[in-house]
């Protein structure tokens, strides 16, 4: 992936205690995402030969990693991001914590085709807030992607603005967009039909799209 510079506003994340990272947008809309997870990554119903993993990509300062795995304790969690400093911020979240169905954070370039052999299959993928920070063919790879270490029956869920349709429907987005577009002009809001295209050529199903708070979507697909 090309490392990319986007305007302050759109990914702040602050010094906190020791290696922690503080992302203010990470806090607002970290319930609405996991109770969104716990609706769909129900516990399954008869026993498996391993636990179910889930794999978060670009998981940032790890505040969203505690609580999906709060949540969703049935699952054996891996959080990912490409950034050393997050990736510490994301293992300071995890000890303090206690969780232990959360595995040490792993560098992972999503957009970049392999991923590692080792890092498996999954029953469930989250990407939250990075498809509006990656131009459109970074996308288009980092689902196909995800498509591929899903496991079957598993699913991949993606949270964040999108253009509905080919239009930007509030001022805020708009602002945003011209914003994100202006310092980069290969990134900015995808369009959520072409989202659901490239989903579904990467031999995924659509199950859901879920409105959010604040005008964001939730797209979740099937393997």
């Amino acid at each position: 992936m090309v490392v990319r510079t986007v305007p302050g506003e759109a990914s702040v994340a602050l010094s906190d205690t020791g290696a922690k990272l503080f992302a203010p947008s990470a806090a607002r809309n970290l319930d609405a995402i996991a109770d969104l997870l716990a609706q769909i990554a129900t516990a399954p119903e008869h026993s498996h030969t391993r636990r179910p993993r889930a794999l978060e990509i670009a998981s940032g300062t790890g505040q969203h990693m505690i609580g999906f795995a709060r949540r969703c304790a049935h699952l054996d969690w891996q959080p990912t991001d490409v950034d050393p400093a997050r990736l510490s911020s994301i293992d300071a979240y995890v000890a303090d914590s206690g969780c232990r169905n959360v595995a040490a954070a792993l560098q992972l370039d999503a957009t970049e085709a392999p991923w590692p052999a080792n890092i498996g299959t999954f029953e469930l993928i989250v990407l939250s807030n990075l498809l509006h920070l990656i131009s459109i063919p970074e996308a288009k790879s980092l689902i196909r992607n995800a498509a591929d270490h899903l496991a079957p029956g598993g699913q991949f869920l993606i949270y964040g603005p999108f253009q509905r349709g080919g239009e930007l429907t509030s001022d805020g987005d708009r602002a945003f967009h011209a914003k994100l577009t202006a310092h980069d002009p290969e990134v900015g809001y995808k369009d959520d039909f072409d989202v659901m295209d490239w989903l579904q050529a990467s031999g995924l199903e659509m199950r859901n799209v879920v409105e959010m708070p604040a005008n964001n979507l939730a797209l979740v697909a099937r393997r």
